[in-house]
């Protein structure tokens, strides 16, 4: 496994390094603040700020072969929506998800604008011998 560096409290910049991530819609952002994920080696781990602007949501679900942590810490969340962005179910600030590799979950709205932390890795005991 990748390591993450040992840091102690520190101030993180919010104001840079945000980026679109591949394949999501330009009023999702992520700032990726500790660790490396290697999707093509099935090693690592990464923790990132994701936002999602008002009115932003995506179309199609997710699913992935790592473990993901989600928790929400400020705004709106709907999961589930539809292709025009409507229905799904709303969760608000301080709720979080678990999910094993291969759950599928989304799509994924908001309405007023959100901000997640999110903990993605590869546990070393699931990947075959």
């Amino acid at each position: 496994m990748i390591p993450k560096d040992h840091r102690e409290f520190y101030e993180l910049d919010m104001g840079t390094g945000w980026e679109t991530p591949a394949g999501y819609p330009e009023g999702i952002k992520q700032k990726i603040i500790s660790g490396s994920l290697d999707e093509e080696n099935k090693t690592g781990s990464r923790t990132r700020v994701l936002t999602i602007a008002a009115g932003t949501y995506t179309v199609e679900p997710f699913v992935h072969d790592y473990w993901e942590e989600v928790f929400l810490f400020k705004g709106d969340l709907r999961v589930g929506n539809d292709a025009q962005g409507r229905g799904g179910e709303s969760f608000g600030p301080f709720t979080y998800a678990v999910r094993p590799p291969g759950s599928w979950h989304g799509p994924v709205a908001s309405d007023t604008g959100c901000t997640v932390l999110e903990i993605h890795y590869y546990d070393p005991d699931d990947r075959p011998a």
